[in-house]
């Protein structure tokens, strides 16, 4: 595999809704053809670079989608909800926490959480763009290196073969 294609599977696993780089980190870590085509560090900057990228695409793109779905009830009745819901995960946060709470939101590595929930959470919630910006890089550092820090847990040996986390980011074959 070339340095290109590895950087292009990343990106394509990172802009997967709900893998995000909570699957595209583990991916690059422990696939080898990975790893000989690209170091540890560069996997990491891509993964995180993707990931940022990710937040900032749907939150740019919310407004001008949000203005054109809303025109259809077919988007109100059956959309809006699941967004709504994602305003209601972000907003005990935001509440508490200003927009720090929005980083700590996407800084949670588990389902529900991330990037694109964030962003779309912090529209709905009116978060400006710039405050946004801060809270998306902070929140893909923490889940970042929180991912790497399993990978490297599960590398080392530390994590057991028979443990969930093995399991949850390690597929045998």
């Amino acid at each position: 595999m070339t340095a290109f294609w590895a950087v292009v599977i990343l990106f394509f696993w990172t802009f997967v809704p709900g893998l995000e780089l909570r699957a595209a980190i583990p991916l690059g870590w422990f696939h080898s053809d990975m790893r000989s085509a690209l170091s540890l560090p560069v996997i990491l900057g891509v993964v995180v670079v993707a990931n940022v990228a990710v937040g900032l695409v749907t939150y740019a793109l919310m407004r001008p989608a949000v203005t054109v779905l809303r025109r259809w009830s077919w988007f109100d009745r059956r959309i809006w909800p699941r967004f709504e819901r994602a305003r209601q995960k972000l907003r005990p946060y935001v509440d508490k926490y200003g927009e720090w709470g929005v980083a700590v939101f996407i800084g949670i590595p588990f389902p529900g959480t991330g990037a694109y929930t964030g962003a779309v959470g912090a529209y709905l919630l009116g978060l400006d763009k710039r405050k946004f910006f801060v809270a998306n890089l902070a929140g893909v550092l923490i889940a970042g290196a929180a991912v790497s820090a399993i990978c490297l847990l599960i590398q080392e040996g530390i994590v057991g073969d028979n443990s969930w986390i093995n399991r949850l980011f390690i597929k045998k074959l």
